[in-house]
């Protein structure tokens, strides 16, 4: 869906302008294999608009940016077989494309003013700047649980809420009058940010941290010390910090559903073959996918808290817990927003 968003945003933007050349920025791009999908996807999508007009060959300037601990030289290894590849799927009318990567937060500014035509951003934007200041009572959880104070809810959202205003405050700087923004990010749909599914997922990596706790090889304070800087926003919280940055014209603002049981990424399919630790069901593949995911994600954040001796039995016991929620039948979904923004004239 997000994709169909984006790309109706950018081709939009194309026959209103007819533009020359084209600048878009892809923010929290990562390095895996995706990386670069959604580029061509677009580009793809406006070659297509622009052949259909007639136009001249379009010249893209592309701006991939994410945290400076990112792995960019291996984007940017790929980019020679990734422009042959385009290049034969669009035909040898096709302007140049020139990239560019831009380390650092999209809390700040990244870009001169009006100098972007489109932003793309997609799982980014729940990741706080910093964890919340005043958590410290968060005892037994690593997130918003069901047995955190409200205090702790309250935290969090400021802390998004400050977060978010200034992302909104500092695009509406680099973006071109009449540009747009398409982002993706984790959301819920009920009010209380504790029956969010977001909540579930880090439940669930709580529990396995707090059996460890509980038999003594994770020292208490410290496993209470540790916050995720994560937070699921419902729409109506997006809403009202678009509409008080004031920069922007909502266009849509809508939420769907994930289920995180049919997790299933291509370089698992392929591990599963060979994995003595995988069995060939699919219940199972499905669990291992579903935890594996949790850990990339989360891994970095812990090894920096705990240190890395604890990895290993920590995400066995977590992947075990999540086998015994899906062998129960449990449903684990996600609520992701997908949201479009176009910079006021």
């Amino acid at each position: 869906m997000t994709c169909s968003i984006a790309k109706e945003a950018l081709t939009n933007f194309y026959k209103q302008h007819i533009p020359t050349s084209i600048t878009m920025a892809d923010l929290g791009c990562s390095s895996g294999q995706n990386t670069l999908m959604i580029v061509s996807y677009l580009i793809k999508h406006v070659e297509e608009a622009r052949q259909k007009l007639h136009q001249r060959p379009l010249e893209y300037q592309i701006f991939l940016n994410d945290l400076h601990g990112n792995d960019f030289n291996a984007v940017f290894t790929s980019l020679p077989s990734f422009l042959e590849d385009l290049e034969v799927q669009i035909g040898g009318d096709f302007g140049p494309c020139f990239f560019h990567g831009v380390p650092g937060s999209f809390y700040v500014r990244l870009f001169p003013t009006d100098s972007i035509h489109f932003f793309h951003s997609s799982s980014s934007l729940h990741w706080l700047s910093q964890v919340p200041m005043g958590i410290e009572n968060n005892k037994g959880n690593i997130y918003i649980g069901s047995t955190s104070p409200k205090s702790v809810a309250e935290a969090y959202y400021k802390q998004f809420q400050k977060d978010f205003s200034m992302f909104l405050k500092c695009r509406a700087e680099e973006l071109v009058m009449g540009g747009h923004m398409v982002l993706t990010l984790v959301g819920r749909t009920s009010e209380d940010p504790s029956k969010s599914g977001g909540y579930y997922i880090w439940e669930l990596l709580g529990l396995a941290l707090n059996t460890m706790v509980a038999e003594g090889i994770v020292e208490e304070k410290k496993a209470d010390s540790f916050n995720i800087p994560y937070y699921i926003p419902s729409p109506k919280e997006v809403e009202a910090e678009v509409v008080k940055e004031g920069s922007f014209i909502l266009n849509l603002l809508k939420a769907s559903s994930i289920n995180l049981n049919h997790i299933v990424h291509e370089t698992d399919q392929q591990d599963h073959s060979s994995s003595p630790l995988i069995n060939n069901s699919l219940a199972n593949a499905d669990d291992y996918d579903f935890a594996k995911c949790i850990q990339s994600v989360a891994e970095p954040l812990l090894i920096h808290h705990f240190g890395e001796e604890i990895m290993d039995e920590l995400f066995i016991r977590h992947k075990k817990i999540v086998a015994d929620c899906m062998a129960k039948h449990k449903i684990m979904e996600c609520i992701n927003l997908t949201i479009s923004l176009t910079k006021k004239m």
